[in-house]
């Protein structure tokens, strides 16, 4: 991957819907040419697919929050990842060193909704006890792009 196919991936990370035409103006390239290279890339498994971006808010999960859970003995991630898919809640879920197991990432209606989640989670036969954070701001979000 060059810094053209970075730099093409970077534009399709701002508008997945470009035209190839406007990705050859950005990068100084044919729209055939950029077609080849994001047909590449796709064939190379480095872009997935294409997708929307939705604003959470508009659509009325105004309450954002990241739920740690602590998990009894030696749990398996494909345990917790059987548990967490089940939530529409859940944004992201990942397993972390340290005295935490499992972090989940959620957005809910209102604090309510999430205190409903919380219960949720804590009543998982495999967890132990929970923390949650609750985002007051959300002050950078990036997509995943490779680095410079």
């Amino acid at each position: 991957m060059d810094a053209i196919d970075q730099e093409i991936l970077r534009a399709l990370a701002v508008d997945a819907r470009a035209s190839y035409a406007e990705l050859g103006a950005i990068v100084s390239l044919s729209a055939p040419a950029v077609k080849r290279r994001v047909d590449r890339l796709r064939d190379q498994g480095v872009i997935r697919g294409f997708t929307v971006r939705l604003d959470p808010a508009a659509l009325g999960w105004r309450t954002e929050a990241f739920i740690e859970l602590f998990c009894q003995g030696s749990t398996s991630p494909a345990t917790m990842r059987a548990a967490v898919e089940h939530y529409p809640e859940v944004v992201a879920a990942s397993t972390v060193t340290g005295d935490v197991d499992l972090v989940v990432q959620v957005r809910t209606r209102d604090m309510r909704h999430l205190e409903q989640v919380v219960e949720r989670f804590a009543a998982e036969p495999f967890v132990v006890r929970t923390r949650s954070t609750v985002v007051l701001s959300a002050l950078l979000r990036r997509a995943d792009l490779p680095a410079d």
